[in-house]
């Protein structure tokens, strides 16, 4: 049996979508297509039944509506250009400060904990560690008073 929130939210679901999400933002990133035609590929030729498409279609537009917002809040916490992380860790931090700074419904851990899993499957061996570096730094600022009420008492 498939787990459900009493939301309606079903979180493997929407973990495919975030896998699926990443694959599209790589593919966006590397070809200079536009998002929507992107869009209507993945729609074409990936199976999306698994995934929750509603999900997957708002990471993308959104990033793609906030790309340079997205880039300028994420440089503060990176050792070097946007542009010079690697493609895979680069669609990572976008997708997920997407979430962190657009879907104020869905827990900053939430975040940190799918884009280390998403770049531990898809991206270089350490990369994993860098994604965790910088969105645990950004939660600290964007999710300020979340990730306070989250902390363990000294």
């Amino acid at each position: 049996m498939k787990y459900q929130r009493q939301d309606g939210i079903d979180p493997a679901a929407r973990s495919r979508a975030r896998r699926r999400a990443l694959q599209a933002v790589y593919a966006w990133q590397l070809s200079g297509s536009s998002m929507n035609k992107v869009l209507d590929q993945f729609r074409d030729e990936q199976d999306m039944e698994i995934a929750d498409l509603a999900y997957f279609e708002d990471l993308l537009r959104g990033l793609d509506s906030h790309c340079a917002d997205i880039d300028a809040a994420l440089q503060p916490f990176l050792d070097r250009a946007v542009d010079q992380v690697d493609p895979i860790e680069r669609a990572v931090l976008r997708l997920a400060t997407y979430e962190m700074r657009y879907r104020l419904d869905v827990p900053y851990r939430v975040v940190i904990n799918e884009a280390i899993e998403i770049a531990k499957r898809f991206g270089a061996d350490h990369g994993h560690t860098y994604v965790n570096g910088v969105l645990d730094h950004a939660a600290l600022e964007w999710r300020a008073a979340e990730a306070r009420s989250q902390r363990p008492a000294r």
